[in-house]
């Protein structure tokens, strides 16, 4: 598969057919993977390929009780803990999680996540990190720049052999006990699962907003720059 093709139809796949994927292919996906950049070349990422129907299922129940939390948020409106949320608003939304739960599909990913044919919990090694943002009075993510596109170069990968799979954050709501479960040592943390496996669908072309809708020229409020042809006014 050519770059742009790969670029173009690497979506979120949630719904694998039944077809196990071979300790081969999922070396060879890593292997590929690895070539991804960190900062300092240092890699300080880990994966745990999650084999074991106990830890499995347990990583599904911890993922669950964020999944609920998290819909009980969409439902009310709300962009799930973003920085900049209203805590209260939050809290409120979260009182209803339990009645998501009780009317929960059993078939939904969620539900289902143990039965994914491949299970990768990807650890960071905190020391690894080059947190620029660190001491600055918001959120920071800086950091994450050394460890995710390792994570999307997994998918990429694994699109290239005919897989799909999905990165998703969830568990880190739960991070002491997932950190527990899987034996992680101090000074490391959850950055993400990936679920591979054989899609059911396929993409054949992704949807998102065109280039010029968010990207300006010189300031936040610039111009538009997009394959329209705009330029910001230039010659």
């Amino acid at each position: 598969m050519d770059l742009y093709a790969a670029l173009t139809t690497t979506g979120a796949i949630r719904d694998f057919t039944a077809a196990p994927v071979d300790d081969a292919t999922l070396a060879h996906v890593l292997d590929v993977a690895r070539f991804a950049p960190s900062g300092g070349n240092r890699q300080g990422w880990q994966v745990i390929v999650v084999k074991d129907p106990i830890v499995r299922r347990g990583l599904r129940d911890l993922y669950l009780t964020g999944w609920y939390d998290y819909l009980a948020q969409r439902a009310a409106g709300l962009t799930p803990w973003s920085p900049l949320a209203d805590r209260d608003a939050e809290a409120r939304a979260v009182v209803g999680a339990p009645g998501i739960a009780a009317s929960a599909s059993p078939d939904g990913f969620a539900e289902r996540l143990h039965e994914v044919p491949v299970l990768l919990a990807i650890t960071v090694d905190l020391a690894e990190l080059a947190a620029v943002d660190r001491d600055l009075d918001r959120y920071t993510f800086a950091g994450a720049a050394s460890v995710y596109p390792f994570a999307w170069s997994v998918l990429l990968a694994a699109r290239d052999v005919g897989l799909g799979g999905v990165l998703t954050t969830m568990v880190i709501r739960r991070e002491p006990d997932v950190l527990a479960l899987l034996g992680v040592p101090d000074g490391h943390a959850i950055a993400a699962l990936i679920a591979l496996g054989h899609p059911v669908k396929s993409f054949s072309k992704l949807t998102r907003g065109p280039v010029s809708s968010f990207t300006t020229v010189d300031r936040y409020n610039g111009d538009p720059f997009g394959s329209d042809g705009s330029n910001g006014g230039g010659a």
